[in-house]
C-alpha cells in the first residue's frame, strides 16, 4: 500500500500483544536487531486495507527461558520489542495519497507483521510528514530530522501559536539560536505581528525587513523613535500599590484609599482642562487616562496636614494626619529615581492623552501596518520592579485585543525569553504576583482574542505550572538539571516513548518537538539563524591566556554611578 509495499519487505516481527497505544513484537529476524534503536519508527500491518499503523521503538530487550527438560534442556533466548503506536498512515484522504494522522484509525491484530523503516522506506515517509504533502495549511521548517537528514522537519504554524509553545533548555544549548531562527521566519511573512520580550539585551543583531528594535528608556534617555516610556498612569491601581504600598504599614489601607481617591481626581481634572468632560464621567480607576504626578503629591501632602473645625471652633487633626507620610516618602523616592526614568519622565508628550494610541501602535502593529516583528530590550530596568514592567505591556496589549473587533483582529505571538524572571513558579504578594496574574489570564484566555504565548526558559522547574500547563507545543533541548528534566517529562504526553530521556544527552542545536503543531514527536536539529544573537559564552581560559587584558573597570564604575553607559 502507498509507500510500503509489505510484501518486498523483511518483516521485523510479529505482534504478542496490544494495549490501547502499545504493542509488543517478538522478533523474529535477529539480523534486523543491529540496525534497532529505541526511538527508530516502525510500520505496522493494519486490518483496514490502505491504512498502516507507524510506531516508535521504545524498549529492546532479550529475555532468557529455561529448557523444560531438566536433565539436558537448553536455555531459550526470544528478543522482544516494546513499541508505542503514534499514528496512522492512510494510503489516500481525499484528493490526497499517503497522508499520516496523529489518531489511531484501527489497532493492530496478534501476529500482524512488524517492519522497521530504514532507508527509501523511510525517507519516503518522511517526505509525507514534511513539505507540501504533509497537509499542514502553513507549515513552518525549523530544521532537519535527526533520524533522517534528508528530511525538513515543519510545524505547523497555526496551531503552533494558537495554543501556546514552550521553548526549554540549559545555558549553551541553542535555546536563543532556536527562537532568533523563529523570529526569522516570521519577519518573512508579509503581514506578521510579534512580540519579543528582550530581557538582557542579546538580540539586538537580528534586524532585517519588518523587526523593529525599542529599548525601555535608561536614566538619562529622552522620547526619541528607539526609546520607550511607559509612564505611571498606565499601571492600574493594583499595579500601582504594587509598586508603593508597603503592605506592613498598619496605615496601608489609609493610604490606599486616599491614593485612589486622588488618582481619580487627578484624571478628571485632565479629561475637564482638555475639553473631555463626558469622558471624565465614564472613567473607572484603571481607566488608561494621564494624571498628573505633581498635583497628585500635593494633594496627597494636604491630607497628611490637613486640620478640619472641631469642637468649639478649635481646630483638629483631619482623619488622615499624619498617616500618609511614608507613603509620600516612597513615593516621592520613586519619581526622583532616575533608574526609573522610562515611568516618571516628566516630558509634556508623554501626559498627552493620545500618547496611549501611539504605544499602541508601535506595540501592535502588524508588518502590513508598518510594524511587525517588535524585539523590546529591558536591559535597563531595575531588576527588583521587571516583573511589573514586563507584565505591563503585555495587559496592555492583551486588554486592546480583547476590545478590538472580532473581524479586525491581527493576531500576536508574544515571546517571553527569561520567562522564570517574571513568571515565577512561587510568586511573592505584591510586584511578583501582580506580574504573574496578568500572564495567567493570557495563557488562559489569550487564544479567543488573538494572542498566543512562547514561554522560553533555561529554568522550567521556576517557572508557574499553570502557564506552562497551558502550553501545547514543546521544544525542548538539552536540559542538565533533574528538576527541569522532571517537570518537563510531567508535561509531554505520555505516549512519545522514551523522548523525554533524551533530554540531558541531546546535542547543541537539537531538540525534541512535541505538541499539536508537530506532526510527529521528533528529534530535530534546528536550523541556526542568519543572524546570531549576542547569547555566546565567554570563553574564560581562552582570555585568561592573552597577554593582556583591557582596562575596563574604571569606565564601568562611572557608567554604574551615572546609570547609563
Amino acid at each position: 500500500m502507498g509507500i510500503f509495499s509489505f510484501d518486498e519487505m523483511c518483516p521485523l516481527g510479529r505482534i504478542q500483544s496490544v494495549d490501547t497505544a502499545n504493542v509488543v513484537v517478538c522478533v523474529e529476524d535477529p539480523a534486523q536487531l543491529s540496525q534497532l534503536q529505541v526511538n527508530h519508527l516502525v510500520a505496522i500491518r493494519s486490518s483496514k486495507t490502505g491504512q498502516a499503523l507507524i510506531g516508535m521503538v521504545n524498549k529492546i530487550m532479550r529475555k532468557f527461558i529455561e529448557g523444560l527438560d531438566e536433565e539436558g534442556g537448553e536455555d531459550f533466548s526470544a528478543d522482544i520489542v516494546k513499541i508505542t503506536l503514534i499514528g496512522t498512515l492512510l494510503d489516500r484522504d481525499g484528493s490526497r495519497k499517503n497522508v499520516f494522522k496523529r489518531t489511531l484509525e484501527s489497532v493492530p491484530e496478534i501476529d500482524s507483521q512488524c517492519f522497521l523503516m530504514t532507508g527509501d522506506v523511510l525517507t519516503a515517509f518522511m517526505s509525507v510528514i514534511s513539505g507540501a504533502d504533509s497537509g499542514m495549511e502553513h507549515p513552518l521548517c525549523i530544521g532537519r530530522y535527526t533520524m533522517n537528514e534528508g528530511a525538513l522537519a515543519w510545524l505547523d504554524g497555526n496551531k503552533l501559536f494558537q495554543r501556546h509553545a514552550v521553548i526549554v533548555g540549559s545555558t549553551g544549548s541553542g535555546k536563543s539560536y532556536t527562537v532568533a531562527a523563529l523570529i526569522e521566519k516570521i519577519a518573512e511573512l508579509s503581514s506578521c505581528n510579534a512580540i519579543l520580550f528582550d530581557i538582557h539585551g542579546e538580540y539586538t543583531p537580528i534586524v532585517g525587513e519588518n523587526i523593529h528594535h525599542y529599548k525601555i528608556a535608561g536614566p538619562a534617555d529622552r522620547p526619541t523613535d528607539g526609546i520607550m516610556f511607559l509612564p505611571y498612569w498606565l499601571l492600574t491601581y493594583e499595579e500601582m500599590l504594587a509598586l508603593m504600598l508597603d503592605r506592613s504599614d498598619t496605615n496601608a489601607p489609609n493610604q490606599a484609599m486616599v491614593f485612589s481617591q486622588a488618582v481619580m481626581e487627578g484624571k478628571r481634572f485632565l479629561l475637564d482642562e482638555s475639553g473631555r468632560s463626558v469622558l471624565s464621567q465614564t472613567i473607572t480607576l484603571d481607566s488608561p487616562v494621564p494624571y498628573k504626578m505633581e498635583q497628585l503629591l500635593k494633594l496627597l501632602h494636604h491630607k497628611n496636614k490637613e486640620m478640619v473645625p472641631g469642637t468649639g471652633g478649635k481646630e483638629k487633626q483631619g482623619d488622615f494626619y499624619g498617616k500618609l507620610s511614608r507613603f509620600i516618602q516612597r513615593l516621592e523616592a520613586k519619581t526622583t529615581d532616575k533608574r526609573l526614568n522610562f515611568m516618571f519622565a516628566d516630558d509634556d508628550e508623554l501626559l498627552a492623552f493620545d500618547y496611549m494610541d501611539s504605544l499602541c501602535l508601535r506595540l501592535m502593529s502588524s508588518a502590513s501596518r508598518g510594524g511587525g516583528v517588535k524585539i523590546i530590550d529591558f536591559s535597563e530596568v531595575p531588576s527588583d520592579i521587571l516583573p511589573l514592567i514586563v507584565s505591563l505591556l503585555a495587559r496592555i496589549v492583551f486588554s486592546v485585543q480583547q476590545w478590538m473587533d472580532r473581524d479586525k483582529l491581527s493576531p500576536l505571538a508574544i515571546f517571553c525569553d527569561e520567562a522564570h524572571l517574571y513568571i515565577p513558579a512561587t510568586a511573592q504578594p505584591g510586584v511578583e504576583l501582580s506580574s504573574l496574574q496578568s500572564f495567567e489570564r493570557i495563557a488562559k484566555e489569550g487564544r479567543k482574542y488573538g494572542i498566543g504565548l512562547v514561554i522560553v526558559s533555561q529554568r522550567p522547574s521556576e517557572v508557574n505550572r499553570t502557564v506552562l500547563s497551558q502550553s501545547s507545543n514543546f521544544i525542548a533541548m538539552r536540559l542538565t538539571n533533574a528538576d527541569d528534566q522532571s517537570v518537563i517529562k510531567k508535561l509531554l504526553p505520555d505516549s512519545i516513548g522514551n523522548f523525554a530521556d533524551l533530554l540531558p544527552v541531546l546535542d547543541i542545536g537539537e531538540a525534541i518537538a512535541v505538541g499539536d503543531a508537530s506532526l510527529l514527536p521528533s528529534r530535530i536539529l534546528v536550523d541556526e539563524p542568519e543572524q546570531k544573537p549576542n547569547s555566546a559564552t565567554v570563553r574564560f581560559w581562552d582570555e585568561w591566556s592573552r597577554d593582556t587584558s583591557p582596562d575596563a573597570i574604571g569606565v564601568a564604575v562611572q557608567a554604574m554611578r551615572q546609570q547609563g553607559r
